[in-house]
């Protein structure tokens, strides 16, 4: 395998109700309420000891139902104007790799119950990581064009353009 190549095996699968990306939450904040379940399969099952002690965790996992090609501009769904692909949180990607910062609500035989995920059924998982403040909220942050459009990620919902 060259450098530039990499194979990745997924640790899990994440469990939510949301059979296709059409009208789930477009972030993790866009809806609390939801409840989803990370399964680790059994020789990862070890790796989540002390992970109970966080409240957050981040997950990272392959946009599985992103659909096909990866344009480098593209038109996010919290503004109307094409967007650079790495401006944006868009599923396609050309690594179609996926991070949801989520809360914890319980670890227990291997599956980490949590709050707040925005990703399709089924979402093959590559890794999980504690949430820290310290480390992952710096200080003096510019959100760029996202800016102008903080106000409706609460209640904005995906739609067909990324399937």
């Amino acid at each position: 395998m060259s450098e530039d190549q990499f194979t990745y095996e997924s640790i899990g699968v994440i469990r939510t109700p949301f059979e296709s990306p059409d009208g789930m939450p477009i972030q993790p904040v866009g809806d609390a309420a939801v409840e989803g379940v990370v399964e680790l399969k059994e020789a990862y099952v070890d790796g989540v000891k002390d992970l109970d002690g966080f409240t957050h965790c981040i997950l990272l996992y392959h946009f599985h139902a992103s659909g096909d090609g990866a344009p480098l501009e593209v038109e996010p769904f919290l503004d109307d104007e094409p967007r650079g692909v790495f401006a944006t949180r868009a599923p396609q990607r050309p690594n179609p790799i996926g991070l949801s910062v989520v809360e914890i609500k319980s670890v227990t035989d291997g599956n980490v119950i949590i709050n707040d995920i925005d990703v399709v059924d089924r979402t093959p998982l590559l890794d999980i990581k504690p949430f820290v403040p310290d480390f992952d909220v710096p200080n003096n942050v510019d959100t760029g064009w996202l800016n102008a459009s903080n106000s409706t990620i609460q209640s904005k919902r995906a739609d067909e353009r990324f399937l």
